[in-house]
C-alpha cells in the first residue's frame, strides 16, 4: 500500500471516475482534497461531484467530513457517504452491494433524523427515497 510523507496510507495510483485503481502512470480523475470542509461546503462539493458522475469521489468528500465532525453528527455524514458508495456500486454493476449499502445508509439517516440533529437543509427522507429509486 502506498504511504504519504507522514506514513499514513494514501493511494498513489490514479483512479477512474468510479474509484477503480488504474495502472501507475495512467491518467485518472483529479483526486479530492483530504482537508475537511464546513458542512454546507462539504454538501455542495459532494453534490458537484455527483453531478459530474463521480459518486466515489463524493463518498470520499463526505467521509472526510464524517471523520472530522462532532460525534453527534457521525450518523448523518456516514449515512451520506454510504449512500454515495451504494451509488458507486450501482454504477459499477454491483446491484446486490448497491442495495445493501443503500439500506445500511437509509438506516443511519433515519436514526439520525429521529434524533433531530442538524440536516443542513437536506430532506433526508427524500434523499433516501431518491437513492432507493436509483437502485
Amino acid at each position: 500500500r502506498d504511504r504519504n510523507e507522514q506514513g499514513r496510507a494514501q493511494q498513489a495510483r490514479p483512479r477512474d471516475a468510479l474509484g477503480r485503481p488504474l495502472p501507475y502512470g495512467a491518467v485518472g480523475v483529479e483526486p479530492i482534497s483530504e482537508e475537511p470542509l464546513p458542512p454546507a461546503e462539504t454538501l455542495a462539493y459532494a453534490r458537484s461531484l455527483l453531478d459530474d458522475g463521480r459518486p466515489f469521489a463524493a463518498h470520499e468528500a463526505l467521509e472526510v467530513r464524517w471523520k472530522s465532525c462532532p460525534e453527534e453528527e457521525r450518523e448523518l455524514w456516514q449515512g451520506l457517504a454510504q449512500l454515495c458508495v451504494g451509488l458507486t456500486h450501482h454504477e459499477r454493476g454491483n446491484t446486490i452491494g448497491a442495495s445493501r449499502l443503500i439500506e445500511r445508509a437509509a438506516g443511519r439517516l433515519e436514526r439520525y433524523e429521529r434524533g433531530a440533529g442538524p440536516t443542513y437543509g437536506l430532506d433526508l427522507g427524500e434523499l433516501i427515497a431518491c437513492a432507493r429509486d436509483r437502485v
